[in-house]
C-alpha cells in the first residue's frame, strides 16, 4: 500500500506551527509496512483541497488527511472531500453526545456549530476521539482509502494510535508482524557508526538497520517482519546484539529515551545523589534534570558559578588555579566538581567550565569546555572537549556530553 498524506490549514504554509503530524504518521506507518512518498501541505481553501485530493488519488491507495475538522467556517476538510468523493456528511450520534456532555459537565453554553465537528463521510468507520470532540474517520471507495484525522496532536497521536493503526491493519488483511526498536547512541557521528556497522548494514535483509543522526546524536531503527511476533523480536535480539558487540561503548537507550533520562535512571539505580556546578551552562544541566519526575531523589543542589568571584566565593576555587590556568582549564572543573560535592554533601559532583561563544575567552578558542566528575570513591575525573557549534549549540552538547560521561563512569 502506498499512502500520501495531507495536512489541510493556512497556519502551515505561513509558517505558524511545524506539521509534526506527517512525521509521526509517516513513522507509524513505516511500522505497518505502508509506503509514503509524499507529504502534502494545502490551505484552507476548497479547490486547492479538491485539487490536491485529485493529485494524490492518481498516486496514493491511501490518502491520510489531518486537520480542518473544527466548527468553524474555515473547517471545510469533510465537506471538500464528500464533495470530491460524490457523497454526503451524516450525523455521528454518538460523537454528537460527547460533544453535548462535554459542555454540559464543563457548565459551557454549546453553540450550534459545534454540531459540525459530529459529522462523518456517509458510510465510513468512525475513530473515536477520547482526547477532544471531532471524530476521524476512515471510507474506502473504488479502492482507495481516505482516513480523516484532528490537526492537534494531542488528539491525532493517541487516535492513530488506538484506532488508526488497526483500521489501517485490517485494510492490509496483514498476516506479517511488523516490529521496530530503536537504538540511541551518542559520542559516536553518523558516519563512522555506519562505517564500524557497514558489513551488517550491506548484509541486511531482515531485520533492516536504518541509520539516522539528529542533535547531537545518532539511533539505528531496526525493524524485522515475521508471523510471530515472538519470532521477530528474537530477530531484533539478534541483530541488536551484533551491533551492540561492535559499538555498545556509545549505546545508551532505546525509542523515546534520553540522554537525562537514562541517567537520571541509573542515579536512582544506585542510590546515588548529585551536585552540579555550572558555568557556561547556565543552570541548563539542572533544568533538563528537573524537568523529569523523580529528579528529586538524585538531585542535592547547584551553584550557577558564571563569573570567578562565584567560583571563589561559593565553590572555593583556589584563585592560584584561576591565575595559573584560567577558569577554562582541567584544574577549574577538577575542583568545581569535588568542591560542590561536599558543598551539598553529595555522592557525585559534576562541573561544566568553558567558552560558548561568540569568540575566545582567557586565550581559549570558542567551543573549549572541560567537564569535571568527582566520585564517591574520592576518584576525580575531568574530559575536554572541542566543540564547534555556535553558542547555543555548544551549551547543548555540552550538557548531553556531561550526561554521556557521567552514565559511562557510573555503568
Amino acid at each position: 500500500m502506498n499512502a500520501e498524506i495531507i495536512a489541510v490549514g493556512s497556519e502551515l504554509l505561513l509558517g505558524q506551527i511545524v506539521n509534526s503530524n506527517a512525521q509521526f504518521i509517516s513513522e507509524q506507518l513505516a511500522d505497518m509496512g505502508v509506503n509514503v512518498y509524499y507529504h502534502t501541505s494545502v490551505g484552507d481553501n476548497p479547490s486547492r483541497l479538491k485539487h490536491a485530493i485529485e493529485v494524490a488519488q492518481k498516486r496514493a491507495d491511501l490518502l491520510i488527511f489531518t486537520g480542518g475538522l473544527g466548527p468553524t467556517k474555515d473547517d471545510l476538510t469533510k465537506e471538500t472531500i464528500a464533495e470530491a468523493l460524490g457523497t454526503t456528511l451524516s450525523m455521528d450520534t454518538d460523537a454528537l453526545d460527547s460533544i453535548k456532555n462535554y459542555f454540559h459537565k464543563t457548565n459551557r453554553e454549546m453553540t450550534p456549530n459545534n454540531e459540525k465537528q459530529a459529522q462523518i463521510l456517509s458510510g465510513s468507520h468512525v475513530l473515536k476521539n477520547e482526547h477532544g470532540m471531532a471524530p476521524g474517520m476512515l471510507l474506502k471507495k473504488e479502492g482507495t482509502a481516505y482516513m480523516l484525522l484532528p490537526g492537534p496532536p494531542s488528539e491525532m497521536r493517541p487516535m492513530f494510535g488506538n484506532y488508526g493503526k488497526q483500521a489501517i491493519l485490517t485494510l492490509l488483511d496483514k498476516k506479517e508482524v511488523i516490529h521496530s526498536r530503536v537504538l540511541r547512541f551518542f559520542g559516536i557521528g553518523e558516519a563512522q557508526l555506519e562505517t564500524e556497522l557497514e558489513e551488517l548494514i550491506d548484509k541486511q535483509a531482515n531485520p533492516t538497520i536504518a541509520p539516522l543522526a539528529g542533535d547531537g546524536e545518532v539511533t539505528l531503527r531496526l525493524t524485522a517482519k515475521h508471523e510471530s511476533r515472538e519470532i521477530a523480536i528474537s530477530l531484533l535480539d539478534s541483530v541488536e546484539e551484533e551491533i551492540l558487540h561492535i559499538v555498545g561503548d556509545y549505546f545508551y537507550g532505546y525509542d523515546e529515551d534520553s540522554l537525562v533520562h537514562a541517567g537520571l535512571n541509573l542515579l536512582k539505580e544506585k542510590s546515588l545523589t548529585l551536585s552540579c556546578a555550572e558555568s557556561l551552562t547556565g543552570g541548563l544541566f539542572q533544568g533538563q534534570l528537573t524537568s523529569l519526575p523523580g529528579a528529586s531523589e538524585v538531585l542535592s543542589g547547584g551553584v550557577v558559578c558564571y563569573t570567578d568571584e562565584v567560583k571563589k566565593k561559593i565553590l572555593s576555587v583556589k584563585e592560584d588555579t584561576l591565575k595559573q590556568y584560567s577558569a577554562v582549564s582541567e584544574q577549574c572543573a577538577r575542583e568545581l566538581a569535588e568542591n560542590v560535592r561536599n558543598l551539598f554533601s553529595s555522592d557525585i559532583g559534576i562541573s561544566f567550565t568553558g567558552v560558548a561563544g561568540p569568540g575566545s575567552f582567557e586565550g581559549q578558542p570558542e567551543g573549549t569546555v572541560w567537564i569535571g566528575i568527582a566520585l564517591k570513591d574520592g576518584t576525580t575525573k575531568a574530559f575536554q572537549l572541542n566543540l564547534g557549534g555556535g553558542r547555543n549549540g555548544n551549551r547543548n552538547r555540552t550538557v548531553k556530553y556531561g550526561w554521556h560521561y557521567l552514565i559511562k563512569e557510573l555503568s
